[in-house]
């Protein structure tokens, strides 16, 4: 029965919310296992915190777009159902967080009233599709990639090929060779390209990652036409949900499977997944981001500027002119990403006269304000310097990206939210004239899986800790010589040393005085690393992380008071493994269920590949009985053909690997569709048959 408060326009939204508060109450009646239900909510962006009892609700941007009137329904509800408070994060999203799990459908339902959705932000699935914040208005982009990311969130949003798969999966769109997206750490990333007859289309990258093993993703297309990427996209989605690690999570990611088969096979069996896919060419609708509605020109009255000197500084490094003659770009740095809620309404009352009704989140956790007329910049900079918002440095050293750490996240070691104020706090007062460099990027995660990006920083830290005697202490993972170089080239930055996580300060220091006083003229900082090598910075630091010293101090983080102590709790980045047997079976049934109703709707291609999740978890649930948890499902596959039509256990026609890969081996038609789930529905029954034959024996 619904229980909302506001009946929504959309059914399939609406069915999603019933079906999210239904599992709520089955697993409080401990109807679904704990394992089952954590990967149910994490793929409606319900996250587990580390304060016991409440959640962290991620709120899915695509490509970081958001309107006046979205950000005002998102502070609402932080008031209601949350803390109060906004986090935009490196995946332009916004997070909130201590909220309680039953409310979490109603809190639902009242965001998709501005057409805001969780579903998909977390989990095993394809995460928010990123750009660049500067699409649409960048004065070197070849074209527009906003329609494309969006083309991109549509297609894989609910579709059955990435509802369940070993690990995540994460796109980005740069808007040109600069690679502001960061096309080399992601899953696939693609950079706009236009060939010599005047086409569209898409440098792409395959295969890029952070986390505790970075790995950069490799070049497979110089030029992919703008009607094939959706299509690719899908074959190699199609290829990680089959191929990939499911059991080992740290091993699940695209990157671990072309490590594993090679990259050229994963291409090859991606190729061969074409003809089982839904489209074979899609053309996208380039106009269905279309531009904001650019602001009135009005008077506006002569304003008095009360530090002219922080004018010019916040002009030089926070303003830009748009590809869009007359117009600028006008970022806003938001320190470690926060906006409490009373200063995000005040922020939308300040800018509502001057700028372009489009906000875009930025991957460092600020925001892009667009259209802004060349005489309105004096009262818009007024307007932030009224809420703190003017500082200038955007995406500079004095522009520290930061994950949330232990404030919040179940896996933080250290304190990585005020580590961040600290060191900006540094570069503002001590080397100020780098706030107009725009090279050299600090990044600071509270552990080793990148969440702040410490991977791609020219000056990295991750949260760790260290042991002296008997006692902690909160350390960081000095990295050093990541960044983006372009064009789909990155590094990922080098591990340097390990130190006492107060001493952060006096790292940065020695960096950059060593930068300043034995770098080359006009050298950047990485052919400044490179120059002088991985043991030249290792010796640097070395001194830093002499125990022998320690003070009573430094056996506490930072912005704490107790003394430290490591607490880590259970990822929730994606979902776990289910291995029990009766779940899967539930499982098996519910796909089953989605793939008729794909089937009654005419959608043949989704019919065909939830009937093919049936048969794999059906497989699953038996070999289980065996003890037999394969890794891959094409590792299921073969098990069950070993252990159960190979023995004769139980009778198909054929064996198990020809009934199941028929999915990409043929069409998606009507016929092979209703064929393909009369087999699925009778290997369900001789999959119970035999089930209930191994309970009672």
């Amino acid at each position: 029965m619904q229980s909302f408060r506001t009946e929504l326009e959309n059914p399939i939204v609406e069915k999603d919310i019933i079906d999210l508060e239904k599992k709520i109450r089955a697993f409080r009646e401990g109807k679904i296992h704990d394992e089952k239900f954590r990967s149910l909510r994490l793929a409606r962006g319900i996250y587990g915190q580390r304060q016991p009892g409440v959640q962290m609700v991620r709120i899915k941007l695509p490509f970081g777009k958001i309107t006046f009137k979205q950000l005002l329904r998102i502070a609402d509800i932080s008031d209601e159902y949350a803390s109060r408070n906004l986090h935009l994060t490196t995946r332009q999203d916004i997070q909130i967080h201590y909220v309680s799990l039953d409310r979490t459908p109603q809190l639902w339902a009242d965001l998709e009233q501005d057409d805001i959705t969780l579903r998909e932000a977390c989990g095993n699935t394809v995460r928010n599709v990123t750009s660049s914040p500067t699409s649409g208005i960048d004065p070197l982009e070849p074209f527009d990639v906003s329609p494309y990311a969006q083309a991109t969130f549509e297609y894989f949003l609910r579709n059955p090929i990435c509802q369940d798969m070993g690990r995540k999966f994460k796109i980005s769109f740069s808007s040109s060779d600069a690679d502001t997206a960061f096309s080399y750490i992601h899953d696939i990333g693609v950079i706009p390209k236009i060939n010599d007859n005047n086409e569209r289309g898409f440098k792409v990258l395959l295969g890029g990652g952070l986390g505790a093993q970075p790995l950069l993703a490799s070049i497979v297309e110089e030029f992919l036409p703008e009607d094939q990427l959706i299509p690719y996209i899908e074959a190699i989605i199609r290829v990680f949900d089959r191929y990939g690690e499911r059991n080992n999570r740290n091993k699940a990611r695209l990157k671990y499977l072309i490590q594993k088969i090679g990259l050229s096979e994963v291409l090859s069996l991606a190729e061969a997944e074409r003809k089982a896919l839904k489209v074979k060419t899609f053309a996208i609708n380039r106009d269905s981001v279309p531009a904001p509605a650019i602001p009135a020109q009005v008077e506006i009255a002569d304003v008095t500027i009360s530090n002219p000197l922080r004018y010019e500084q916040w002009l030089i490094t926070n303003v830009f002119e748009q590809k869009q003659k007359g117009f600028y770009g006008v970022y806003v740095k938001v320190p470690v990403g926060d906006i409490p809620t009373d200063i995000a309404r005040k922020l939308v009352d300040a800018i509502r006269p001057y700028v372009a009704d489009e906000i875009r989140i930025t991957q460092n956790q600020g925001l892009l304000l667009k259209y802004v007329r060349k005489e309105a910049l004096p009262a818009l900079y007024n307007g932030l310097t009224e809420l703190d918002l003017s500082a200038p440095g955007f995406d500079s050293p004095a522009d520290v990206t930061t994950c949330p750490g232990t404030d919040t996240c179940n896996l933080g070691i250290s304190n990585s939210m005020t580590l961040s104020r600290v060191l900006e706090d540094v570069i503002y007062n001590e080397y100020e004239d780098l706030i107009f460099n725009r090279e050299i990027k600090i990044k600071i995660s509270g552990c080793m899986n990148s969440c702040g990006q410490h991977g791609l920083a020219h000056i990295g830290f991750h949260g760790s800790s260290l042991k002296s005697g008997l006692k902690v202490l909160p350390s960081v993972q000095v990295l050093l010589g990541g960044g983006t170089v372009g064009n789909g080239v990155g590094r990922a930055a080098e591990k340097i040393i390990k130190v006492p996580a107060k001493r952060a300060t006096h790292v940065l220091r020695a960096v950059l005085d060593n930068y300043k006083d034995n770098s080359i003229s006009e050298e950047t900082f990485h052919a400044y690393y490179d120059r002088q090598g991985k043991d030249y910075f290792y010796q640097l630091l070395k001194p830093l992380a002499d125990l022998t010293t320690l003070t009573d101090d430094e056996f506490v983080d930072w912005g704490h008071q107790e003394t430290f102590a490591t607490a880590i709790g259970v990822g929730e980045c994606a979902g776990v493994v289910i291995d029990l047997v009766a779940t899967l079976l539930y499982e098996s049934d519910e796909k089953f269920g989605w793939a008729n109703e794909a089937f009654a709707g005419g959608r043949w291609a989704d019919a065909i590949y939830h009937a093919y999740n049936t048969f794999i978890s059906s497989a699953k649930a038996l070999l289980l009985d065996k003890n037999i948890n394969s890794s891959t499902q094409t590792g299921i596959i073969r098990e069950f053909d070993n252990n159960y039509i190979s023995t004769g256990e139980l009778k198909i026609n054929g064996s198990f690997n020809d009934l199941v890969l028929q999915i990409n081996k043929n069409e998606p038609s009507e016929g092979f569709a209703k064929t393909y789930l009369q087999e699925a529905a009778d290997f369900i029954i001789a999959v119970k048959t035999k089930r209930e034959e191994l309970v009672q024996s």
